[in-house]
């Protein structure tokens, strides 16, 4: 008897939680995950979807605009299917947060340093990126457009 109360949620609190948990509605992945097929169909479609936005960010990142933001939506995407992807998410927010916690402790002169190495890096990938591209070199350009 005391073993169908505590399963019916009678003294033992466990026994509420599980049957909560039997009421409360499945969530809607929960639901597709329920189904046959439905879970390697979701993973499927997660993977794919959030490898794009990750792909898709980091092809952005050096460009002005969200990329890092779309980086870690992607993260986002895939964590909701693929621990690996929940645990490197949590890394990335710690390391994101504490580098910005150092940076806003520091004096004014290593902000600026800081702030300058960023746009040499970008500036650099940039024009990396187009010399590889498009083979257009923005120094010979430059050069000669002023020379």
């Amino acid at each position: 008897m005391a073993m169908i109360e505590n399963a019916l949620g009678g003294d033992d609190e466990g026994g509420e939680a599980a049957v909560r948990q039997v009421a409360e509605p499945l969530s809607r992945l929960d639901q597709i995950r329920a189904r046959p097929g439905g879970r390697l169909t979701l993973k499927i479609v997660v993977g794919v979807l959030g490898a794009a936005l990750v792909v898709a960010g980091l092809i952005m990142v050096p460009f002005p605009g969200p990329g890092w933001l779309v980086v870690f939506a992607g993260l986002a995407v895939l964590a909701t299917e693929f621990p690996w992807a929940h645990r490197l998410l949590g890394f990335a927010k710690r390391t994101v947060t504490a580098a910005t916690g150092w940076l806003k402790r520091q004096n004014w002169f290593v902000r600026v340093v800081a702030a300058l190495l960023t746009a040499a890096l970008a500036a650099a990938i940039v024009w990396l990126s187009l010399k590889l591209t498009m083979g257009v070199d923005l120094i010979e350009e430059a050069r000669r457009l002023l020379g």
